[in-house]
Protein backbone atom coordinates (compact mmCIF):
# COMPACT_ATOMS: atom_id res chain seq x y z
CA UNK A 1 0.00 0.00 0.00
CA UNK A 2 1.57 3.30 -1.01
CA UNK A 3 1.86 5.88 1.88
CA UNK A 4 2.86 8.91 0.11
CA UNK A 5 1.35 9.62 -3.66
CA UNK A 6 3.06 12.72 -5.44
CA UNK A 7 1.81 13.78 -8.77
CA UNK A 8 2.36 16.38 -11.09
CA UNK A 9 4.39 18.41 -8.78
CA UNK A 10 5.87 21.54 -9.65
CA UNK A 11 7.32 24.82 -8.09
CA UNK A 12 9.10 27.89 -9.53
CA UNK A 13 11.04 30.43 -7.74
CA UNK A 14 11.04 33.73 -9.82
CA UNK A 15 12.75 32.20 -12.97
CA UNK A 16 13.94 29.43 -11.69
CA UNK A 17 11.55 25.91 -11.99
CA UNK A 18 13.20 24.07 -8.94
CA UNK A 19 10.62 20.95 -9.44
CA UNK A 20 9.10 20.20 -12.64
CA UNK A 21 6.18 17.57 -13.08
CA UNK A 22 7.74 15.43 -10.58
CA UNK A 23 6.01 12.24 -9.54
CA UNK A 24 6.59 9.36 -7.49
CA UNK A 25 4.91 6.83 -4.82
CA UNK A 26 6.50 5.64 -1.07
CA UNK A 27 4.85 2.05 -0.67
CA UNK A 28 4.54 1.19 3.65
CA UNK A 29 7.46 0.80 5.18
CA UNK A 30 9.84 1.15 3.22
CA UNK A 31 13.22 3.28 2.66
CA UNK A 32 12.69 5.85 -0.54
CA UNK A 33 15.48 7.75 -1.46
CA UNK A 34 15.39 11.19 -3.20
CA UNK A 35 18.73 10.98 -4.88
CA UNK A 36 20.60 14.11 -6.44
CA UNK A 37 23.23 16.58 -6.71
CA UNK A 38 22.82 20.08 -4.61
CA UNK A 39 20.20 21.87 -6.54
CA UNK A 40 18.28 19.19 -8.09
CA UNK A 41 15.14 19.64 -5.86
CA UNK A 42 15.31 17.20 -4.02
CA UNK A 43 15.13 19.86 -0.24
CA UNK A 44 11.77 21.64 -2.21
CA UNK A 45 10.10 18.11 -3.55
CA UNK A 46 9.98 16.91 0.09
CA UNK A 47 9.19 20.73 1.48
CA UNK A 48 6.01 20.19 -0.47
CA UNK A 49 5.38 16.58 0.70
CA UNK A 50 5.78 17.50 4.01
CA UNK A 51 3.41 20.75 3.82
CA UNK A 52 6.21 23.27 4.60
CA UNK A 53 6.25 24.49 1.06
CA UNK A 54 3.35 25.37 -1.26
CA UNK A 55 3.72 24.08 -4.97
CA UNK A 56 2.48 25.73 -7.93
CA UNK A 57 0.61 22.72 -9.02
CA UNK A 58 0.66 18.98 -8.41
CA UNK A 59 -1.01 16.71 -6.48
CA UNK A 60 0.43 15.09 -3.05
CA UNK A 61 -1.23 12.76 -0.67
CA UNK A 62 0.71 11.66 2.47
CA UNK A 63 -1.98 8.68 4.16
CA UNK A 64 -4.59 10.12 3.08
CA UNK A 65 -3.92 13.81 3.75
CA UNK A 66 -3.44 16.41 1.93
CA UNK A 67 -0.27 18.07 3.05
CA UNK A 68 -1.48 22.15 2.92
CA UNK A 69 -5.08 21.47 3.78
CA UNK A 70 -4.86 18.60 6.75
CA UNK A 71 -1.60 20.24 7.70
CA UNK A 72 -2.35 19.67 11.36
CA UNK A 73 -3.37 16.40 11.20
CA UNK A 74 -0.25 15.13 8.80
CA UNK A 75 2.02 17.14 11.82
CA UNK A 76 0.27 14.12 14.02
CA UNK A 77 1.97 11.29 11.89
CA UNK A 78 4.31 12.46 9.75
CA UNK A 79 7.90 14.03 11.29
CA UNK A 80 10.51 16.26 9.40
CA UNK A 81 14.76 16.21 10.40
CA UNK A 82 15.47 19.59 8.18
CA UNK A 83 18.73 19.42 6.83
CA UNK A 84 20.83 21.47 9.63
CA UNK A 85 19.41 21.21 13.46
CA UNK A 86 18.98 24.36 14.72
CA UNK A 87 18.04 25.10 18.56
CA UNK A 88 19.40 27.61 20.89
CA UNK A 89 22.67 26.62 22.14
CA UNK A 90 21.80 26.75 25.73
CA UNK A 91 18.74 24.88 25.59
CA UNK A 92 19.60 21.15 26.86
CA UNK A 93 18.61 18.01 24.39
CA UNK A 94 16.06 16.40 27.31
CA UNK A 95 15.06 20.02 27.44
CA UNK A 96 14.06 20.36 23.47
CA UNK A 97 12.98 16.81 23.27
CA UNK A 98 10.24 16.93 25.70
CA UNK A 99 9.11 20.59 24.37
CA UNK A 100 8.49 18.38 20.89
CA UNK A 101 6.79 15.73 22.97
CA UNK A 102 4.08 18.38 24.28
CA UNK A 103 3.02 18.90 20.60
CA UNK A 104 1.75 15.64 20.14
CA UNK A 105 -1.09 14.12 21.21
CA UNK A 106 0.42 10.59 21.17
CA UNK A 107 3.86 10.76 21.56
CA UNK A 108 7.16 8.80 22.41
CA UNK A 109 8.57 8.40 26.08
CA UNK A 110 11.20 11.11 25.75
CA UNK A 111 13.73 8.95 27.95
CA UNK A 112 13.42 5.52 26.15
CA UNK A 113 13.45 8.02 22.46
CA UNK A 114 17.17 9.32 24.09
CA UNK A 115 17.98 6.00 24.97
CA UNK A 116 17.21 4.42 21.40
CA UNK A 117 19.16 7.06 19.99
CA UNK A 118 22.22 6.83 22.40
CA UNK A 119 21.48 10.01 23.64
CA UNK A 120 20.98 9.06 26.95
CA UNK A 121 24.80 10.79 28.60
CA UNK A 122 23.82 13.51 26.74
CA UNK A 123 20.18 14.26 28.25
CA UNK A 124 21.66 17.54 30.48
CA UNK A 125 24.32 18.77 27.67
CA UNK A 126 23.73 22.25 25.85
CA UNK A 127 22.96 21.62 21.90
CA UNK A 128 26.21 24.13 21.64
CA UNK A 129 27.79 21.74 23.06
CA UNK A 130 26.94 18.59 21.01
CA UNK A 131 29.22 17.13 18.25
CA UNK A 132 28.24 16.89 14.77
CA UNK A 133 26.98 13.50 15.11
CA UNK A 134 24.99 14.16 18.46
CA UNK A 135 22.98 16.86 17.07
CA UNK A 136 22.07 15.04 14.13
CA UNK A 137 20.80 12.18 16.76
CA UNK A 138 19.13 15.11 18.22
CA UNK A 139 17.67 16.49 15.12
CA UNK A 140 16.32 12.80 13.87
CA UNK A 141 14.76 12.50 17.91
CA UNK A 142 12.69 15.25 17.06
CA UNK A 143 11.49 14.09 13.99
CA UNK A 144 10.39 11.02 15.77
CA UNK A 145 9.34 12.18 19.23
CA UNK A 146 5.74 12.17 18.00
CA UNK A 147 5.73 8.55 16.96
CA UNK A 148 5.07 9.41 13.18
CA UNK A 149 4.32 6.97 10.74
CA UNK A 150 6.38 8.55 8.51
CA UNK A 151 9.58 10.18 8.64
CA UNK A 152 11.31 12.69 5.74
CA UNK A 153 15.03 13.19 7.02
CA UNK A 154 16.91 15.40 4.86
CA UNK A 155 20.48 15.64 4.23
CA UNK A 156 20.95 13.14 7.47
CA UNK A 157 24.98 12.52 7.23
CA UNK A 158 26.36 16.07 5.72
CA UNK A 159 29.35 16.78 7.43
CA UNK A 160 30.28 14.01 9.19
CA UNK A 161 32.79 11.78 9.83
CA UNK A 162 32.87 8.01 8.50
CA UNK A 163 32.09 6.53 12.02
CA UNK A 164 29.23 8.53 12.57
CA UNK A 165 27.82 8.72 9.19
CA UNK A 166 27.69 4.57 9.76
CA UNK A 167 26.54 4.98 13.62
CA UNK A 168 23.37 7.64 11.59
CA UNK A 169 23.14 4.89 8.38
CA UNK A 170 22.47 2.12 11.47
CA UNK A 171 20.01 4.47 13.14
CA UNK A 172 17.79 4.53 9.97
CA UNK A 173 17.87 0.88 9.55
CA UNK A 174 16.13 0.72 13.24
CA UNK A 175 13.90 3.21 12.82
CA UNK A 176 12.59 1.34 9.33
CA UNK A 177 12.91 -2.18 11.51
CA UNK A 178 10.01 -0.41 13.87
CA UNK A 179 7.60 0.16 10.85
CA UNK A 180 8.70 3.77 9.95
CA UNK A 181 8.51 4.78 6.29
CA UNK A 182 11.28 6.73 5.27
CA UNK A 183 12.11 9.18 3.06
CA UNK A 184 15.69 9.88 2.44
CA UNK A 185 16.76 13.08 0.78
CA UNK A 186 20.22 12.41 -0.16
CA UNK A 187 23.75 13.17 -2.45
CA UNK A 188 25.85 10.53 -0.52
CA UNK A 189 25.82 7.65 -3.02
CA UNK A 190 26.61 5.07 -0.55
CA UNK A 191 24.20 6.01 1.77
CA UNK A 192 21.63 6.24 -1.12
CA UNK A 193 23.11 2.07 -1.91
CA UNK A 194 22.92 0.95 1.43
CA UNK A 195 19.39 2.43 2.87
CA UNK A 196 17.37 2.77 0.27
CA UNK A 197 14.84 -0.02 -1.18
CA UNK A 198 14.37 2.33 -4.30
CA UNK A 199 15.62 5.61 -5.88
CA UNK A 200 14.27 8.61 -7.43
CA UNK A 201 17.27 10.42 -9.18
CA UNK A 202 15.99 14.04 -9.73
CA UNK A 203 18.64 15.96 -11.46
CA UNK A 204 17.63 19.89 -12.68
CA UNK A 205 13.85 19.47 -11.09
CA UNK A 206 13.07 16.31 -12.70
CA UNK A 207 13.06 12.88 -12.50
CA UNK A 208 15.15 11.36 -14.62
CA UNK A 209 15.12 7.76 -13.31
CA UNK A 210 13.26 5.42 -10.28
CA UNK A 211 14.23 2.27 -9.48
CA UNK A 212 16.08 -0.47 -6.80
CA UNK A 213 19.91 0.66 -6.25
CA UNK A 214 20.56 -2.43 -8.45
CA UNK A 215 17.89 -1.74 -10.99
CA UNK A 216 19.60 1.60 -11.80
CA UNK A 217 23.15 0.45 -12.17
CA UNK A 218 21.79 -2.66 -14.53
CA UNK A 219 19.54 0.61 -16.06
CA UNK A 220 22.54 2.18 -16.63
CA UNK A 221 24.43 -0.19 -18.61
CA UNK A 222 28.38 0.27 -17.48
CA UNK A 223 29.35 -3.71 -17.10
CA UNK A 224 32.87 -4.22 -15.67
CA UNK A 225 35.87 -2.41 -15.91
CA UNK A 226 39.52 -3.77 -14.94
CA UNK A 227 42.22 -1.22 -13.78
CA UNK A 228 45.55 -1.89 -14.30
CA UNK A 229 48.79 0.13 -14.39
CA UNK A 230 51.33 -1.25 -17.36
CA UNK A 231 55.05 -0.60 -16.40
CA UNK A 232 55.53 -0.20 -20.02
CA UNK A 233 53.20 1.12 -22.72
CA UNK A 234 51.39 -0.91 -25.54
CA UNK A 235 48.62 -0.85 -27.85
CA UNK A 236 45.60 -1.06 -26.58
CA UNK A 237 44.04 -3.07 -29.44
CA UNK A 238 45.99 -6.29 -27.81
CA UNK A 239 42.85 -6.10 -25.56
CA UNK A 240 40.20 -4.51 -27.21
CA UNK A 241 39.99 -6.99 -29.62
CA UNK A 242 39.29 -9.80 -26.30
CA UNK A 243 35.34 -11.34 -26.45
CA UNK A 244 33.29 -9.20 -23.79
CA UNK A 245 35.44 -6.07 -24.26
CA UNK A 246 33.48 -3.05 -25.49
CA UNK A 247 36.05 -0.44 -24.41
CA UNK A 248 39.64 0.71 -23.83
CA UNK A 249 40.72 3.55 -22.29
CA UNK A 250 43.70 5.42 -20.36
CA UNK A 251 42.70 7.04 -16.56
CA UNK A 252 46.15 8.92 -16.14
CA UNK A 253 48.87 5.95 -15.65
CA UNK A 254 46.51 3.32 -15.44
CA UNK A 255 44.56 1.35 -18.76
CA UNK A 256 40.67 0.61 -18.02
CA UNK A 257 39.29 -2.67 -19.71
CA UNK A 258 35.57 -2.07 -19.69
CA UNK A 259 33.48 -5.45 -20.53
CA UNK A 260 31.10 -8.33 -19.57
CA UNK A 261 31.90 -11.58 -18.89
CA UNK A 262 34.67 -12.93 -17.01
CA UNK A 263 36.65 -9.57 -18.05
CA UNK A 264 39.03 -9.84 -15.46
CA UNK A 265 40.32 -13.53 -16.32
CA UNK A 266 40.45 -12.45 -20.15
CA UNK A 267 42.56 -9.29 -19.29
CA UNK A 268 45.04 -11.10 -17.03
CA UNK A 269 45.91 -14.23 -19.46
CA UNK A 270 45.93 -11.61 -22.47
CA UNK A 271 48.36 -9.57 -20.29
CA UNK A 272 50.90 -12.94 -19.80
CA UNK A 273 50.49 -13.69 -23.23
CA UNK A 274 51.38 -10.66 -24.86
CA UNK A 275 54.37 -10.32 -21.83
CA UNK A 276 52.87 -7.25 -20.94
CA UNK A 277 53.91 -6.62 -17.53
CA UNK A 278 51.47 -4.65 -15.37
CA UNK A 279 50.64 -4.04 -11.67
CA UNK A 280 47.77 -3.10 -9.54
CA UNK A 281 45.17 -4.95 -11.87
CA UNK A 282 41.79 -5.49 -10.09
CA UNK A 283 37.97 -5.85 -11.05
CA UNK A 284 35.86 -3.22 -10.71
CA UNK A 285 32.03 -3.80 -10.81
CA UNK A 286 29.58 -0.65 -11.79
CA UNK A 287 27.77 1.15 -8.17
CA UNK A 288 25.35 3.45 -7.88
CA UNK A 289 27.92 6.30 -8.12
CA UNK A 290 28.81 5.45 -11.37
CA UNK A 291 25.33 5.18 -12.52
CA UNK A 292 24.33 8.11 -11.01
CA UNK A 293 27.33 9.86 -13.25
CA UNK A 294 26.17 7.80 -16.25
CA UNK A 295 22.45 8.91 -15.93
CA UNK A 296 22.65 12.73 -15.57
CA UNK A 297 25.59 12.77 -17.70
CA UNK A 298 27.81 14.52 -15.46
CA UNK A 299 31.16 14.61 -13.81
CA UNK A 300 31.96 13.48 -10.59
CA UNK A 301 32.84 16.83 -9.00
CA UNK A 302 29.23 18.21 -9.88
CA UNK A 303 27.90 15.49 -7.93
CA UNK A 304 28.45 17.61 -4.70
Amino acid sequence: MDVIEVAGLHKRYGEVVAVHDVGFTVARGEVFGILGRNGAGKTTAVECVSGLRAPDRGRIGVLGLDPRRDRKRLRQVLGVQLQEAVLPDALRVGEAVALYRSFYRDGADPDRLLADLGLTEQKRTPFGALSGGQAQRVSIALALVGNPRVAVLDELSTGLDPRARREIWALVERIRDSGVTVVLVTHVMAEAERLCDRIAVLDAGRVLALDTPAGLVERAGLGQRVRLRPLAPFEHALLADLPGVTGVGADGAEVVVTGTGDLLAAVSSALARYGIAATGTRLERPGLEDAFLELTGRGAAEVA
